[in-house]
């Protein structure tokens, strides 16, 4: 898939986001021939080497470091460290401790090959746990809350790809539809009612002339 993309957006700027098993050299390498960066969790002893260095770095002086020049540094919860060798090339780790609502500490780490600042340490924390949130709001979703695409609708290749991609639009829709209509954020109705709804508008609803006159009119569509 990733040569792929390549081929199709070859100077579209690219950043893999990933989970732990993708801390690896297949995946560094890739990113390096083809100019892209990641920002992928880190897990302890998934590259030990990397991890054991960062450790080290940490304990220099016992974690005292605050608004330091140069390539490490810490600021209150977060704790950064560039240019950590792995094999032919250097590698960044940042770290993260999250304090929960019940005082529970929380550690993220991310390993990536953009070099982290004061500026956009921030930044690229967020960027790494938003990963999270499309894979449990997003894929969790639709696998287990609303659409069962785990379920097999058929044992036909071309027709479980056609079925994912219908569950894809669908699932686009309904985003649009819940995040962009005000009056659903007002009345507070949940997800079952809105689509049920929305399902009930698609099927009984008559489109006038007054609606296509505004149908044709120019519009954009903006993720933000």
């Amino acid at each position: 898939m990733a040569g792929k993309i390549k081929r199709v957006f070859k100077r579209l700027p690219i950043c893999i986001l990933g989970d732990s098993l993708y801390a690896c050299e297949g995946v560094f390498k890739l990113c390096d021939e083809y100019r892209w960066k990641f920002l992928i969790r880190y897990k302890e002893g998934r590259i030990k080497s990397v991890g054991e260095e960062f450790e080290a770095i940490k304990k220099i002086d016992g974690m005292s470091f605050r608004k330091r020049e140069g390539d490490i540094e810490r600021e209150d919860n977060i704790f950064w460290a560039n240019e950590i060798s792995y094999n032919e090339r250097v590698v960044n780790l940042i770290e993260f401790v999250d304090t929960e609502g019940d005082g529970e500490n929380k550690r993220y780490v991310f390993i990536t090959n953009i070099k982290v600042t004061q500026k956009n340490a921030l930044a690229l924390v967020g960027a790494g746990r938003s990963r999270w949130k499309i894979e449990n709001e997003g894929f969790n979703r639709q696998k287990n809350l609303i659409y069962a695409i785990g379920h097999i609708n058929s044992y036909n290749y071309n027709a479980m790809k056609n079925h994912y991609l219908l569950t894809q639009i669908a699932d686009i829709l309904m985003q649009l539809y819940t995040k962009g209509a005000k009056v659903l954020k007002v009345i507070k109705k949940t997800i079952k009612h809105i689509s049920l709804h929305l399902l009930e508008d698609l099927r009984t609803k008559v489109i006038t002339d007054e609606d296509m006159v505004s149908i044709m009119k120019p519009m954009q569509v903006r993720f933000t």
